[in-house]
């Protein structure tokens, strides 16, 4: 399809299509819409539209082409439902993991309880300008915890390369708690910060409504077992709760949490990540990049890109890319800084971001310790914090400089978007010599595939270190823990996931081995 057309217009096209090849059809629905912008003097939209025909199978198998399949609809498969389980279901975590293992949970009349050890989104909200307008911050409620997760504070990009059939549901769910339409069939879907707090919101609502119980400023800080099965947990270190099965959907930055669980015996491993710094362009420079002469043309969104640079000892990735995005202070710990990306629904902000980060393998850590990796994160997150100047000021620098080993003394064309004061600083003085070595490997590999890339004022912000969990939270093939029976680990903080809608898949799988196993 063009640049500029209506749906109706891409139902009229499927219709002649499908007439051309003799087969009666009604158009039912708009499934998949990807924008083709590789050739910059033919871009292109390219559609999918669900039909529905009664001609015989063998009759349709005989006229149908590549371009027609078969769908298939994606199935819970949830046991016999039953009002109550006998003993609690407790799950700890309110992002997109402990929502939806929560709410399939209660559809089922199981009655979750559920813990969250910040706010609600509204009085999160108010927490998080707090530590962007002041340097303020609450080492409980954050960017990182607190309703919705780490998400919520996100681009709320809903990509995901697993290719699971529950990501229909997922996206379905989200559209029925007030997300847009459009996310059931764009190819790269996302529903942006301001759109998600009231999403997760409203998921919460229908969960109480359900008959569960969401509990904020509860935080997990033990468990408690018996004969290696779990029997209840503490909350902020007092009160005590009874349960019987403990869905653990704490996210990747619940460092006490998983220094509670190894010292209860649960089985941690280490894991791989990846860190380095936030890039920021214009988003002008962004579109003339992937769109050339069209890169004005009201019709087309905010571009995005994805550059790799394999060198020979690493490889260096855009990763989370932001159009129209701000570079957000994501800190949760004091004496530390990390950062991340966001966008809003519209994407409509003067710049594009993305973080340029290179793999950290667990042999980096040096330390056979399963928190190791946690630890490697801090220090440099100390650094940063160190060289933004001890008050959750971001350093910045160049990317031209960062190549060039100095620190910069000006802005040209970028502006930055941190949520909060930068400084400028010499970046290599928070990150280890091999990812610096790589990022500037990269830019300059980056810089040669789009003039501009590097040497036209783009800026780096850093750092980023919270890509994904450190860790891994060992369990069998039913979700369930290899050293604690009733414990399900789960969603990204236990290492299974990478991102919102993985996260949200993990945790509809890990209720339906509860459901199914009762």
């Amino acid at each position: 399809m063009p640049i500029k057309h209506k749906d109706e217009d891409i139902f009229q096209a499927a219709k002649k299509i499908l007439c051309k090849m003799g087969i009666g059809a009604e158009i039912k629905q708009l499934c998949r819409k990807s924008l083709d912008a590789r050739r910059k003097n033919n871009i292109h939209y390219v559609c999918a539209v669900i039909a529905e025909t009664n001609m015989p199978a063998d009759e349709f198998e005989r006229r149908k082409n590549n371009d027609i399949k078969i769908l298939s609809e994606p199935e819970l498969l949830f046991g016999e439902s039953k009002k109550r389980l006998c003993g609690k279901i407790i799950v700890a975590g309110t992002g997109p993991c402990g929502l939806f293992a929560a709410y399939f949970l209660a559809r089922q009349g199981l009655c979750p309880i559920v813990v969250e050890r910040g706010a609600d989104v509204d009085k999160r909200t108010e927490t998080v300008d707090r530590l962007w307008k002041s340097g303020v911050l609450d080492p409980n409620c954050n960017v990182q915890f607190g309703e919705g997760g780490a998400g919520t504070f996100s681009d709320g990009k809903l990509t995901t390369r697993i290719g699971d059939p529950l990501q229909r549901i997922v996206l379905e769910t989200f559209v029925k708690f007030g997300a847009p339409n459009d996310i059931l069939y764009k190819a790269k879907p996302h529903i942006g910060t301001d759109m998600l707090k009231s999403v997760v919101k409203n998921m919460r609502l229908e969960i109480e409504k359900l008959g569960g119980m969401v509990r904020f400023n509860s935080c997990l800080t033990d468990i408690i077992t018996k004969n290696d099965k779990i029997c209840g947990i503490k909350i902020n270190n007092n009160e005590s709760i009874e349960c019987e099965k403990l869905i653990v959907a704490i996210g990747h930055s619940s460092r006490d949490t998983y220094k509670m669980l190894q010292r209860r015996n649960v089985k941690l491993t280490q894991k791989a990540f990846a860190a380095g710094v936030r890039i920021e362009h214009t988003q002008e420079f962004i579109n003339k990049m992937q769109y050339g002469s069209e890169y004005k043309n009201p019709d087309l969104p905010a571009a995005d890109y994805r550059l790799v640079y394999n060198g020979r000892a690493r490889s260096c990735y855009s990763f989370c890319m932001c159009p129209g995005g701000t570079v957000a202070n994501s800190s949760s710990e004091e004496g530390g800084l990390v950062i991340n990306g966001m966008s809003e629904y519209s994407r409509s902000g003067r710049n594009a971001n993305s973080a340029l980060v290179v793999t950290v393998n667990p042999s980096d850590f040096m330390s056979d310790n399963p928190l190791a990796g946690i630890e490697f994160q801090r220090r440099y997150e100390r650094l940063a914090y160190i060289a933004g100047g001890g008050n959750y000021s971001a350093p910045i620098q160049l990317a031209k400089d960062f190549v060039s080993n100095r620190t910069s003394s000006g802005f040209e064309e970028v502006l930055p978007t941190f949520t909060g004061k930068t400084v400028f600083a010499n970046l290599r003085e928070c990150l280890p010599d091999f990812i610096s070595q790589t990022l500037c490997e990269g830019l300059l590999s980056f810089e040669k595939k789009l003039p501009g890339y590097t040497s036209g004022g783009a800026v780096l912000t850093g750092v980023e270190m919270r890509t994904s969990a450190p860790v891994r939270i060992q369990r069998d093939e039913n979700y369930e823990s290899i050293s604690i029976k009733g414990i399900f680990p789960a969603g990204e903080g236990a290492g299974y996931a990478g991102g919102i809608m993985s996260a949200a898949i993990d945790g509809i799988k890990a209720a339906q081995k509860i459901i199914n196993k009762n």
